[in-house]
């Protein structure tokens, strides 16, 4: 008898939250926009944005539209996602809080730079 192990949607989200938090810190996205997305100097706040916009940006920035000078960096860093990711990173910086603990960025030798710490 075969057996079919269910994941609750719960986890298939956290699966997909984790992933982009990893994307989110390997293409040093924390560089310019925060540790957790709070936008710093120029570089605007993500987190808490409306899913819709920040999927537009994205889709935007994809074909090279961009409104600022700074947006043309974006450029290169949002047509490395594919249709999937382009999807699933607007829902997490939608739904990002601060949830990349100290700890996890450390440990996996992530750039910290411009998270706020010393």
């Amino acid at each position: 008898m075969k057996r079919i192990f269910l994941l609750p949607l719960t986890s298939l989200i956290l699966f997909a939250s984790s992933d982009m938090e990893s994307l989110y810190l390997q293409n040093a996205c924390n560089s310019c926009h925060g540790m957790y997305g709070e936008g710093m100097g120029e570089s605007p706040r993500l987190r808490g944005q409306k899913e819709k916009i920040l999927l537009k940006k994205l889709k935007d920035l994809q074909q090279g539209k961009t409104h600022s000078a700074f947006g043309s960096i974006m450029i290169s860093f949002a047509r490395s996602l594919d249709e999937n990711q382009t999807i699933e990173m607007a829902k997490y910086l939608s739904t990002m809080k601060k949830v990349i603990p100290k700890e996890r960025y450390e440990n996996d030798n992530f750039d910290n730079t411009g998270d706020g710490s010393s």
